[in-house]
């Protein structure tokens, strides 16, 4: 059965190569990926949709806040047992595993990445995990157009064009925002910026959008908001929001760490499912805007529909009646949220960071327009400040200015923000910056050296495996050995290189036959010169702990041939040679380069 499968497999990519050839052939498979990726897309949305409606009709009006006390719980004790024992493989943090696949398996994904995740996050999110969808979307749409170029049997540079497809098709039917989606995948998932690669992205994506809109509607959140045209006299303001912005985006970014450490530190996986829903409970308890994405609690900032935000709030006639009140509590929304986050991803839960980085965003840009038009007299634009917001956390906690700038204008169905949202994104990206290196995505990544970045030449140095490069044929030569010695590895060796190496198999130095040719003819000098007094100790040696940074300095520093390898410890390992370090780095940007 399984060879009749392969036959034919092998039988349809030999057809639809002869009849379309390579580059029709993924053009054609964008199209496939985009109506799938739509699809997964609009699957996990009407799930989650399933999810909380299922919920909320199931007790009565007057004791959901209670009965939501408990939902958190059992949603990600639900979740963490599927990833447990259906699962059994990490599926959280979905962006981040999208990039371990460009940048250190060619772009291939897990099978069980087409839908897992799926159920997982709406599980997570149904029943009122404060995580968004879009990462575990991302993760799915990435998987199919990954194994859709398996399938064909595609090079692993078509693999990544296609699974940035799948990414931009998912994310452009959930928003219903295709350039933002193909941006998302140039910005975010590195992909290089080349008619190969955008021409595929525009068909997922139109693709992608075309399906929502028919099975969707046409209503998307923010279609309809009350923007105000630019002001130039509120630049100010844009400017303070953008500085905030970044500086909450720090916050977002180490206060998620901070939180994601601490629980490493609980070894029992159901001890963290029930501090974290504990937590997590109380967090909801006290600001219901919390439950779930939080995408409706958007709308109402920006509706002028703030009453709605306290419903089910035990402190609602006080925030109500008292507006410092009221100010705190939309203070403790906006650095709350942050926690209640990292909670349910770090319990168990799986979700993404897309969602409340625009919660934080969106609250954040109403306290700032709230306190200045309240307490300073401003008339500004309370819409406008909430949709700044929104694309200037997006920006500096995903460094994805562009993103950002192009999802909220794509979202508000015009352009009339768009100098706002550039001061504020591109402010708030360097404000970030400046204190933070990477964004979320991409910081565990980094520090492992294994990122992608546009940068092919710092690519290509970290993609290379140094030590699979290691020349260990030289020979050695004992330390307190005599010239006779040496002259007799000499006959037996083909290089002109030797390392000395004392008792311990410690590193001395090494000996260059060509320095030594006045007394190697010498007999005389046999037995009375010895190998300690013609070695010489290099000035550079590297180490098998060196980043790839540290290796490439090196040998730029020195200029050598051949650097020799050592242990922290001194031990020798082996020879690592510039010619071959340069050809291995010639064959990662062969790879990278357009087919």
């Amino acid at each position: 059965m399984k060879s009749t499968k392969n036959r034919r497999l092998t039988a349809l990519k030999l057809w639809v190569d002869k009849n379309f050839g390579n580059n029709n052939t993924i053009l054609l498979l964008s199209f496939f990926i985009g109506v799938l990726g739509a699809t997964a897309a609009i699957v996990i949305k009407n799930l989650l949709h399933f999810t909380t409606t299922l919920l909320s009709t199931a007790f009565p009006e007057a004791q959901l806040n209670y009965f939501y006390l408990a939902f958190p719980f059992v949603g990600i004790i639900l979740t963490v047992l599927y990833v447990t024992f259906f699962v059994k493989d990490d599926i959280n943090h979905g962006v981040s595993i999208v990039l371990n696949s460009i940048g250190n398996y060619n772009g291939k994904l897990r099978r069980h990445n087409i839908y897992t995740s799926m159920v997982a996050s709406s599980v997570t999110v149904g029943f009122g995990g404060s995580v968004g969808l879009e990462a575990p979307i991302v993760l799915t749409g990435s998987a199919i157009g990954s194994n859709f170029a398996r399938l064909f049997n595609l090079s692993h540079k078509n693999t990544i064009i296609l699974l940035a497809c799948g990414s931009s098709a998912a994310m452009a039917a959930i928003f219903k925002a295709p350039v933002a989606s193909i941006v998302f995948a140039i910005e975010v998932l590195m992909l290089d910026l080349t008619s190969a690669a955008v021409v595929p992205l525009l068909i997922s994506a139109a693709t992608g959008t075309i399906l929502s809109l028919l099975f969707l509607g046409e209503g998307v959140m923010l279609t309809q908001a009350p923007t105000s045209p630019f002001n130039i006299a509120n630049v100010g303001i844009y400017i303070i929001l953008g500085i905030a912005a970044g500086l909450v985006s720090v916050y977002f970014l180490r206060t998620s760490r901070f939180i994601e450490k601490l629980f490493q530190k609980l070894k029992n996986k159901y001890v963290k499912v029930v501090i974290g829903s504990l937590i997590l409970g109380g967090l909801i308890f006290v600001f219901p805007v919390f439950y779930g994405e939080g995408y409706e609690s958007i709308t109402m900032l920006i509706d002028g529909k703030r009453e709605m935000l306290l419903n089910n709030s035990p402190f609602f006639s006080l925030l109500v009646n008292n507006h410092f009140v009221f100010i705190l509590f939309i203070v403790g929304i906006v650095f709350l949220k942050v926690v209640a986050m990292a909670i349910t991803n770090a319990a168990g839960g799986v979700g993404g960071v897309f969602a409340p980085s625009l919660f934080v965003g969106a609250f954040l840009g109403f306290l700032i327009a709230e306190v200045l038009n309240h307490n300073f007299g401003f008339s500004f634009p309370i819409a406008n400040c909430v949709l700044a917001g929104m694309a200037g956390v997006m920006a500096g906690v995903m460094h994805a200015p562009l993103t950002g700038i192009f999802l909220i204008a794509e979202l508000t169905t015009g352009y009339n923000l768009l100098i706002p949202l550039m001061i504020t994104s591109s402010i708030s990206y360097v404000t970030s910056k400046m204190f933070e290196k990477h964004s979320v995505y991409t910081r565990q990544l980094a520090e492992k050296g294994k990122l992608k970045t546009h940068n092919k030449d710092k690519f290509a140095v970290h993609k290379i495996d140094f030590m699979n490069l290691l020349d260990t044929n030289i020979t050695s030569v004992p330390l307190h050995a005599s010239l006779r010695t040496y002259v007799s590895k000499i006959e037996e060796s083909k290089r002109n290189i030797f390392v000395v190496l004392d008792n311990e198999q410690r590193f001395s130095g090494l000996l260059l036959m060509d320095d030594h040719r006045d007394v190697i003819f010498k007999q005389e000098l046999y037995d009375l010169v010895m190998v300690k007094d013609l070695l010489y100790t290099p000035d550079v040696v590297v180490y098998d702990t060196d980043t790839a940074e540290q290796m490439v300095a090196k040998f730029q520093k020195t200029n050598n041939f051949n650097l020799p390898v050592l242990t922290n410890d001194n031990k020798y390992v082996g020879f690592l040679s510039r010619a071959k370090v340069l050809g291995a780095y010639k064959d990662v940007i062969v790879a990278e380069s357009d087919d």
